[in-house]
């Protein structure tokens, strides 16, 4: 099997040769762009990505492991240009939570544990969406698409440390309960609180 690197350097004497990177990419570059302004942009995303990513083979680093953190580093800069889709696409998605009715075959409990996890996943939507893009965008390269904090570093042309930074920002924010836990336990150990 070859080597994205290798699939790279062909395609530079041989473009055909791209095909087979477009094959073995294609569905998570599709999958990140879904996740990021929804199914009828991410078409128009994954075709931008790889044509981008065709014209500029050339520029690829061939001591990469993955072409994976590079194209989603294209798609992140493509998805950036979507924001207004992205947005409505967030809206529309909290919107249609709240919607939904509760079917169930099951008992009394089932029903009101279903609708106990309807509201957090509403919840969760609604913080999610309520992130900085630039945090929303951090968070979803690495929980979604399971990239390391090196990989969505590369994909973002950003520090480590600045992946880190964000993804603890966005813990802090999408769960504030943990965040009132600890304060809580502190007090209790008479340890001294910062700003919470």
């Amino acid at each position: 099997m070859s080597t994205d690197s290798e699939i790279i350097q062909r395609s530079l004497e041989q473009p055909e040769a791209f095909a087979e990177f477009f094959d073995r990419h294609a569905r998570s570059v599709n999958a990140f762009a879904t996740y990021r302004v929804g199914r009828a942009a991410a078409e128009d995303v994954l075709s931008e990505t790889f044509l981008t990513a065709f014209r500029r083979r050339a520029d690829f680093d061939l001591a990469a492991e993955s072409g994976v953190p590079w194209l989603l580093g294209i798609a992140a800069r493509l998805i950036r240009r979507h924001r207004a889709v992205e947005a409505k696409h967030w809206r529309s998605f909290t919107a249609s939570a709240r919607r939904e009715e509760l079917t169930s075959s099951g008992g009394v409990d089932e029903a009101l544990s279903r609708v106990d996890a309807e509201r957090e996943v509403a919840s969760l939507k609604t913080r999610i969406a309520a992130l900085a893009p630039r945090d929303r965008e951090t968070l979803l390269l690495y929980a979604w698409q399971g990239l390391s904090y090196e990989e969505v570093a590369e994909a973002l042309g950003i520090p480590v440390g600045t992946v880190r930074s964000r993804l603890n920002r966005v813990r802090r924010r999408l769960d504030p309960d943990r965040r009132i836990e600890a304060f809580e336990k502190k007090q209790q150990k008479g340890e001294s609180v910062g700003r919470v």
